[in-house]
């Protein structure tokens, strides 16, 4: 079968949630044209249908981008902006002493730093800084992904 049909079912998206199926490798075997009753379209929809089955059957997750933090603030801060990361569902996973600030280093959901710099600044009196850039996508926690698929068939009904 051309790997175009089996890409066109999973660039559709919606199969989950409307989002990109991506890191999926499908192999099909065993298939067998017949010049009485085989065409290429049967071809194509028998492929986009079996990919589908098979998706849904392998426990798709959907992947939120994290980003990496540092986080510059003054001692007595750190707490709060600790408290906060959580807050944001993120992890600390370093910390050093710089020579006038305490560098935190986290992972943090992108979609948990809205407003992250105006947060920052409110909770050390304007004396934090950070810097962040994508790291890396996690599987969403369970309870998330089943508000994002909710949402998405809620907005599918609706057109």
């Amino acid at each position: 079968m051309p790997q175009a049909h089996v890409d066109g079912a999973a660039d559709e998206g919606h199969i989950l949630a409307g989002y990109q199926v991506v890191d999926v490798n499908v192999n099909f075997y065993d298939g067998k044209m017949h010049p009485v009753d085989s065409n290429d379209i049967s071809f194509q929809v028998a492929g986009y249908w079996a990919f589908k089955e098979a998706f849904l059957k392998a426990r798709p997750c959907l992947l939120e981008p994290i980003h990496s933090l540092e986080i510059r603030v003054p001692e007595d801060c750190v707490g709060k902006v600790i408290g906060d990361l959580s807050s944001r569902r993120g992890k600390v996973v370093g910390m050093e002493a710089g020579s006038r600030l305490e560098i935190v280093h986290a992972l943090v959901p992108a979609k948990e730093l809205y407003r992250y710099a105006s947060q920052l600044r409110s909770l050390t009196g304007g004396r934090g800084l950070h810097t962040e850039e994508f790291s890396h996508y996690e599987e969403l926690p369970a309870e998330l992904e089943q508000q994002v698929i909710e949402s998405a068939r809620k907005a599918r009904s609706n057109h």
